[in-house]
């Protein structure tokens, strides 16, 4: 079991903080790692380019985000399996094959962004040769979750999610316009180009990824197999209550974590950057150096050490989240929790995942344009990886009693139809 979930799923009795304490959980890893290198650069992309006007697309991912994690959670802890898993016993081999290689693929190349914007900004802030500082973080990275106790390198995940409040400290470090801050938030502007669709699907994409929702489902699936108390909830129906209970608080906090760093990235680039009229920024490295003159000494190096941090905590949660879907479609041991002996392809795939994001950065590939189109791959995988989640937690012969009705239900729906509305608005304003 992890070291971020109690031994049980307990009823909720004590003080408020004290419950906050006890639940937060995957959802609270999970939201931070959304924030990754590769996300911050989108994030400040997008105020750079369009200002404060598209801060209200955080507020419209937030429900959203929210559903469709919860949604993958109640999966994992209910069957026992996570997303791949299930997809193996109840679907068409082509159709599993086809999800777990594009999430493969897509988390390597997200690797291999993070690993050249984590260099980009340690390059900044201290200098070198920027391939030393990829070797270096992939190999903590690797080495870490591999060789660790899990549960003490889970703590240190845990702690790292304190990273992400140099964001915040960045953006008390701006001047910004708050009338105008708030009337992005709540007012929001739809611009009718391929421009602001392409910006949108990179925003979706980054705040819902696929990595998310197969993390988040194969932890709570681990803890299942590891924890002689907990059972999947189709064996064990009684531990239903407090188990949802749990997941939900968890993950409203991790989301929300999740989505006031993005906007505090937003709000900081856009009072920067775009009122500066600098808005051809493209990674977080780029967005961070931009600060230097505009906000000064101080915002810059926050805004660089948030890059390092996030990254630590994201790679992880990336080739973990590739070597889960790989493990389950192969029908191989599985689990960070194993000794490397005990998993030995699952392990190997973790560690394939991040060569190949090394790899990436010794490419032709334009660490630029990867950081970037990351989240648009992600966005575009993202919508048939949800598609079939919704159908699997609608199935009784899946879900047993526990299958994914109302509210929940629909807000998963709108999560998917939404990112399929913007990747078809993307592909038009391409051909338009």
């Amino acid at each position: 079991m992890t070291a971020l979930q109690g031994k049980h799923d307990k009823p909720v009795e004590t003080g408020p903080i004290r419950r906050l304490i006890g639940v937060l959980g995957p959802g609270l890893i999970t939201g931070a790692s959304d924030d990754d290198p590769s996300g911050i650069g989108t994030y400040s992309q997008a105020g750079a380019q369009l200002g404060f006007s598209i801060g209200w697309t955080m507020l419209l991912t937030y429900p959203l985000m929210v559903a469709i994690q919860e949604i993958s959670a109640r999966l994992g802890r209910t069957t026992g399996h996570g997303i791949a898993g299930n997809l193996c016993r109840h679907y068409p081999n082509w159709l599993l094959q086809i999800i777990v290689t594009l999430l493969f693929v897509a988390n390597a190349i997200n690797i291999g962004a993070d690993l050249s914007a984590m260099a980009d900004a340690s390059k900044l802030l201290v200098g070198g040769p920027g391939f030393l500082y990829v070797a270096l973080f992939a190999t903590i990275c690797v080495a870490g979750i591999v060789f660790t106790n899990y549960d003490r390198y889970v703590m240190v995940l845990k702690w790292l999610t304190l990273s992400l409040f140099a964001y915040v400290a960045a953006l008390f470090a701006a001047h910004v316009n708050w009338g105008q801050a708030l009337a992005g938030l709540f007012l929001p502007r739809i611009t009718w180009s391929a421009d602001f669709f392409t910006t949108l699907v990179a925003i979706l994409g980054t705040t819902i990824s696929p990595y998310l929702f197969f993390w988040q489902a194969s932890q709570e699936a681990e803890d299942v197999k590891t924890s002689r108390q907990r059972k999947a909830l189709v064996h064990a129906p009684r531990q239903a209550r407090n188990a949802f209970e749990r997941i939900h608080a968890d993950t409203l906090v991790g989301m929300a974590f999740s989505n006031l760093i993005a906007i505090a990235i937003i709000v900081t680039t856009a009072a920067t950057l775009n009122k500066a009229g600098v808005t051809n920024v493209q990674t977080s490295a780029q967005a961070a150096e931009a600060l230097k003159p505009v906000a000064g000494e101080f915002a810059f190096i926050l805004f660089g050490l948030g890059i390092v941090g996030t990254g630590l905590l994201a790679i992880p949660v990336l080739a973990g989240s590739a070597a889960y879907a790989i493990g389950e479609a192969c029908k191989w041991p599985i689990g960070l929790s194993r000794q490397p002996s005990k998993a030995a392809g699952f392990y190997a795939t973790l560690t394939a995942a991040a060569v190949l994001g090394v790899a990436i950065t010794l490419s032709p590939i334009d660490p630029i344009k990867a950081l970037y189109w990351t989240a648009v791959i992600n966005g575009v995988v993202a919508v048939p990886v949800m598609t079939v989640m919704m159908l699997m937690t609608a199935q009784p012969r899946i879900m047993g009693k526990f299958t994914i009705s109302g509210w929940l239900r629909a807000l998963g729906w709108a999560s998917t139809l939404a990112m399929a509305a913007c990747v078809v608005g993307m592909v038009v304003g391409w051909f338009g």
